[in-house]
C-alpha cells in the first residue's frame, strides 16, 4: 500500500510541475523554454520581432546564463555559436522599421583579463566591432533584475549560445524607433497643460 501511495503521489508531483513549467501566472510559472535548431530559432526570432515593441527585450547569452522564472521570459537554446547569434540579432534589430535596441552588456566584461579569460580580448574586439559605441555597460546582477521586472508585464526573448566565457550577454532592450524621447516629453507637457 506504501509503495502505491508513494508511486500516485510522485506521479501527481510530476504533473504538477509539468502544469507548472510553462507559462502558468498561477503557478508562477517557469517562463516557457525551448530547444529548437540553428534555423528554427532564427524562425522563431524572426517571427516574434514585428510583434515586439518598446519595452520588449531579447538577450544572446552565453551557456551558464540561469533560467529565468517570470511568466513572460521565454528562452531558447540556439545551440549555435555566440557571435553568430549575437550577428543575427543585431542585423535583425537594425534593419526593423519598428523598433530600436538599445544595447548593455555586462560591466564586468570590461574588467575580464586575457590570463583569466583566454581568448577574451578577441571576443570583446568581435563584439566592438559589431556593436561599436552604441553598449552601455551595466552591473550582471541589475541586469537580471531589470529582467526579472520586465517579464511580469512583457515580453523577453532569450537565446542561449554554446558559449562558455562569462559575462559576456548582450541585452537589447527594445525602444520604438519612429518616436523619442524629446518629442515624448513635448507631448506630455502639452497634455498636462491642456488640463
Amino acid at each position: 500500500m506504501n509503495r502505491l501511495c508513494n508511486f500516485l503521489l510522485m506521479g501527481t508531483l510530476f504533473l504538477n510541475f509539468a502544469a507548472c513549467s510553462k507559462k502558468a501566472p498561477e503557478c508562477g510559472g517557469m517562463g516557457s523554454q525551448s530547444t529548437v535548431s540553428s534555423a528554427s530559432w532564427r524562425d522563431v526570432l524572426t517571427a516574434e520581432l514585428p510583434l515586439l515593441g518598446h519595452r520588449n527585450w531579447i538577450v544572446v547569452t552565453d551557456m551558464a546564463y540561469p533560467l529565468q522564472t517570470g511568466a513572460g521570459i521565454e528562452t531558447v537554446d540556439t545551440g549555435e555559436d555566440y557571435m553568430s547569434v549575437l550577428e543575427f540579432v543585431y542585423r535583425e534589430t537594425e534593419k526593423a522599421p519598428h523598433v530600436k535596441a538599445i544595447v548593455y552588456q555586462d560591466r564586468e566584461l570590461t574588467y575580464l583579463r586575457e590570463k583569466d579569460v583566454p581568448g577574451i580580448d578577441a571576443l570583446r574586439g568581435r563584439m566592438q566591432a559589431l556593436l561599436g559605441d552604441k553598449r552601455t555597460f551595466v552591473p550582471h546582477e541589475e541586469l537580471i533584475d531589470r529582467l526579472d521586472e520586465t517579464g511580469r508585464k512583457f515580453h523577453v526573448v532569450i537565446l542561449k549560445s554554446t558559449l562558455t566565457v562569462p559575462y559576456t550577454s548582450a541585452f537589447f532592450e527594445l525602444d520604438c524607433n519612429y518616436w523619442d524621447g524629446g518629442r515624448e516629453n513635448a507631448l506630455r507637457r502639452a497634455m498636462a497643460d491642456g488640463d
